[in-house]
């Protein structure tokens, strides 16, 4: 049944390795360095040592320290996953000696001996451990120790064959799929020790019971076959001394560093490379012992929607790993008061302690063996926008944290979680409910259902709305994950893989919807008498838990509908009230303004509604396409004369005052920053013989002077062209036609009580004479309106930094600018010659070669296009002390780009109107932790 030979994981982390070693230069072991921290009794680090203990094996620590349960164990450093990588997979030779102390450790305090054949033996667990939590990416490996012998000792020790051989049977399934690399071949949808796990139940049983029933004679046989199949797979034996397992098992976790789904969650959560991991070993607990025993993954709040309940899992009878799986559904925490009162008792103890000692929500791993409480884990829990927004509202109301420290604890990024659509109630009447399972995730998502990671991404890559349907997930399931709208799960809890990382992602997700029948080989999912076929249309509804068939439309969320269609109902809500009392928190402390990209008064009302300041980009261009002002703007385009343009840039004006008149309606006195004419004029052409003859009809041209002019706009490269103020440089009458609008616009809703104030925008400068040239026409126009309407403008011209010698000449342009707005989605273009157009084919590959570690045109480039920005501040503000500077490309809504921004010294950053939200809120938080730094150097100055 077993396919051919295969090391399906070690492929990629071979090759990653090589890279790594080519960047990395090699390294001696320092002497005098300590490799590994105990924990236990004696315990060497603490909380703030993450950088060098990781995550894990701080919080280890940390637990130990303040007196929590915690099994003893040691921590590897991540000085030694750097030192492996660089020195060819290998260890410091003091290494091995300060392991086997840690063991000796571990050893007295657990009364039990390593790799013991007579006695209780020493087991442990290996884990990973990086500095920021990844749950899932890398490799775990549980019961480490056991061999042929040892089962044998732990078997009398225990008087518990089922026990000894349960545990010896998941440590050759964890260690041969980590370690020795058996893992799916191409096309296996099922692991390969599942499969014989699932082969022996039909074959023995005729049905799929659940692995608890499974007997000690089954997991003997099931360990035998387990070995034939790494013999199979591999061409090697099972390891049997311990200390060359724990040596794999290290070995394996520093590797998983590397592996492919470590990498694409690094770079989807910005984490370095650099970095590495910790490995940490700890003596095993069992919570497979019998019915006293039990593990369990728990969060002191519900992550998933902010309630202050202790919300969890945990299974009778089972290993930490049954629960996080998803293999088995597990029972609700709160159900252990019924099974076990005392331990739960004592949980409760632990969950407000850990609260009110680490002050956030902790995720925690427990084992209880036979009535005894241990913890494994604890870690600031991963949540939904919608649970951090309540944990930090509640926990300041607590008194726990600061209303700073609350703004912080909302990741901006993930913001606008909180604006996204929920299914329409009146929709979801009408709707067929399938099955139920558990809300992991909220929100609402319909797609196309796909069963399997590769597909959902090819799916998703041809822009369909994708749901990824497993059984369970696994981490090789995450760029399925990534790519897919929402995850739906027949097993699991809110604990496992799909919903842990779901939460984290932000992605819908439902869980444990034990009705669906999922069919790998058939592409088919059953529920009852209804089948769907993979490419079929499902909703899930991440709140409620609820599957529909078909396809669900969404509404508003509670926030939308209060802000922007001001419903009373709405704003009458708990997410709707804390959201506003973030963003007034977050006003307390920005120094940044926050602006929007807004080419209408609709989008201008959105974004105000939202806390913008102004506008900070209005596109002029995006006017000319509505109604019958194409064909206007097209008679300019095509007319042989001045005259002629004249005549119809005429028919354009009242449009474009209009517009400009309505924009600054709706401001209300804030700023608007107008750009004038940017693309080059061969977009506002037709460009198929069907659409030339159409506009040669309707202009009463010939059709051969359209496609002449058609040919003679062509260009190689637009983007670098006849565009910006090159056309105003060839035909000013464009820039005076806007400029007349603007300035008549403004007048207009002047006289009538409202203050306007136009911020005149010249794009694509890259020499002084150019903007001179501007100026002097729109400032010319401005005196003209002045006089003619009897009113004083309130207005600025500047110009858009968006081409290298603009930045480099900042101080001469800025004799003549009086504020830059830089364009950085073009200046990132010029700057790395990389067309934002075109970089689809190569740009994956770069940031998996972490040539790029993010994405230019989303994220700004700070090391290159940054030193731009930074120059022209410098030289800028050298001319012009007083100069506004401010950002208008999409990078304004991006939280790192708003953070380098304000680190910047920028005025204001702009933004889409939806995202005006995320962009206030990172500008606060780059705020607070200007202010933190400011005072942390402070008090490190007065001790010096």
């Amino acid at each position: 049944m077993a396919p051919k030979k295969t090391a399906k994981r070690a492929k990629p982390a071979k090759k990653a390795t090589r890279k790594t070693a080519k960047r990395a230069p090699k390294k001696a072991a320092a002497k005098n360095v300590k490799y590994v921290y105990s924990f236990g009794k004696q315990t060497d680090g603490d909380a703030t040592m993450r950088e060098l203990l990781g995550g894990k094996g701080a919080n280890l620590a940390e637990m130990a320290k303040i007196g929590l349960p915690v099994p003893p164990g040691f921590t590897i450093t991540t000085d030694v996953c750097t030192y492996y990588y660089a020195n060819g997979r290998t260890y410091p030779t003091t290494l091995q000696k300060e392991m086997e102390e840690a063991v000796a450790k571990m050893e007295k305090q657990m009364g039990t001996k390593f790799g013991a054949t007579d006695g209780m033996p020493l087991l442990v667990a290996v884990r990973s451990g990086a500095r920021d939590s990844m749950p899932g990416m890398m490799d775990t490996i549980l019961n480490l120790g056991l061999n042929d012998a040892s089962v044998e000792a732990l078997t009398k020790a225990t008087d518990n064959p089922r026990f000894a051989w349960d545990c010896y049977r998941r440590f050759i399934q964890m260690y041969g799929d980590v370690v020795l690399g058996v893992q799916k071949a191409e096309g296996e949808d099922v692991e390969p020790f599942e499969g014989v796990i699932e082969h022996y139940k039909h074959e023995v049983y005729g049905e799929d019971i659940i692995d608890s029933s499974l007997t000690a004679e089954d997991q003997q046989e099931l360990v035998k076959r387990f070995k034939a199949l790494v013999k199979e797979r591999t061409g090697q034996g099972f390891p049997e001394d311990p200390w060359d397992q724990l040596r794999g098992a290290a070995g394996a976790v520093f590797g998983s560093w590397m592996n492919d789904r470590a990498i694409v969650y690094r770079q989807k959560y910005g984490i370095p490379s650099e970095w590495g991991t910790a490995v940490n070993v700890q003596a095993m607990v069992f919570g497979n012992t019998g019915e006293t025993s039990g593990s369990g993954v728990a969060f002191t709040r519900n992550p998933a929607n902010g309630a202050n309940e202790f919300y969890g899992e945990f299974l009778v009878n089972a290993q930490g790993e049954d629960v996080v799986a998803g293999v088995r559904t597990p029972e609700p925490v709160a159900k252990l008061k019924d099974v076990m009162p005392k331990s739960y008792a004592e949980l409760l103890k632990v969950r407000k302690k850990l609260e009110k000692h680490f002050r956030d929500v902790q995720d925690v791993e427990f084992t209880i063996q036979e009535g005894k409480l241990y913890m494994l884990q604890t870690r600031n829990g991963k949540r939904t926008a919608a649970a951090a927004l309540k944990f930090a509202v509640d926990m300041v109301k607590e008194k726990l944290i600061t209303w700073e420290t609350a703004v912080l604890r909302n990741p901006a990024d993930q913001l606008d979680q909180l604006l996204a659509p929920i299914f329409d109630t009146a929709e979801v009447k009408k709707a067929k409910v399938l099955s139920t399972g558990l809300p992991a995730g909220p929100g609402a998502a319909a797609g196309k259902i796909y069963f399997n990671a590769e597909r959902a991404v090819d799916a998703a890559k041809k822009n369909e709305k994708v749901l990824l349907v497993r059984v369970e997930t696994s981490p090789e399931d995450l760029r399925g994950m990534i790519a897919a709208d929402g995850i739906l799960t027949a097993r699991g809890g809110v604990s496992s893989h799909a919903a842990l990382v779901a939460r984290q992602m932000g992605k819908v997700c439902v869980c444990g919807a034990s009705a669906l029948q999922i069919n790998y080989d058939d592409k088919t999912l059953t529920v009852g008498k209804n089948v769907f076929h993979e490419g079929d249309f499902l909703s899930i509804d991440g709140t409620t838990g609820d599957v529909f068939a078909g396809k669900i439309e969404t509404a508003p969320s509670e926030i939308i509908d209060g802000l922007i269609n001001g419903k009373k109902t709405a704003q009458k809500t708990e997410k709707y009230e804390s959201y506003m009392q973030l963003m007034e928190w977050c006003s307390k402390a920005t120094r940044m303004d926050v602006r929007t990209n807004a080419d209408t008064p609709e989008q201008t009302k959105n974004a105000i509604a939202f806390g913008a300041s102004g506008i900070g980009l209005t596109r002029t261009e995006h006017m000319f396409f509505e109604g019958d002002r194409i064909d206007a703007m097209r008679e300019m385009i095509l007319a042989d004369t001045l005259e002629d343009r004249q005549k119809a840039l005429k028919k354009l004006l009242p449009y474009q005052r209009k517009d400009f008149a309505g924009i600054f309606r709706a401001l209300k006195g804030l700023p608007a920053t107008i750009r004038l004419l940017d693309p080059p004029l061969h977009e506002f052409l037709p460009h198929t013989k069907e659409q030339q003859m159409d506009l040669a009809r309707t202009l009463d041209i010939k059709v051969e002077k359209i496609m002449q002019r058609v040919a003679e706009l062509h260009e190689f490269n637009p983007m670098l062209g006849f565009r910006g103020c090159r056309l105003a440089i060839c035909y000013p009458e464009i820039a005076e036609m806007q400029a007349r609008a603007i300035f008549e616009a403004a007048a207009q809703v002047t006289k009538k009580g409202i203050p306007a104030k136009p911020e005149v925008m010249v794009p694509l400068v890259g020499f002084k004479k150019e903007l001179d040239e501007q100026v002097a026409i729109i400032k010319r126009v401005a005196a003209e309106v002045e006089e003619k309407k009897g009113v004083k403008l309130d207005y600025t011209v500047g110009t858009m930094i968006e081409v290298p010698r603009g930045a480099l000449t900042a101080d001469q342009i800025a004799e003549t600018a009086e504020f830059f707005s830089f364009g950085t989605n073009d200046l990132t273009q010029t700057t790395l010659g990389m067309s934002r157009d075109d970089t689809g084919s190569f740009l994956g590959a770069y940031q998996e070669k972490e040539i790029l570690t993010a994405n230019p045109f989303a994220s700004i480039d700070q090391t290159g296009v940054g030193q731009l920005v930074k120059i022209a501040i410098e030289k800028g503000r050298a001319t012009r002390p007083n100069i506004k500077l401010g950002i208008c490309g999409e990078h304004g809504g991006d939280p790192a780009s708003v953070k380098f921004c304000h680190n910047a010294g920028l005025s204001y950053v702009s933004c889409s109107p939806f995202r005006v939200p995320v962009a206030r809120l990172a500008a606060a938080q780059a705020a607070i932790l200007e202010k933190r730094a400011a005072k942390a150097a402070k008090k490190a100055a007065k001790k010096k």
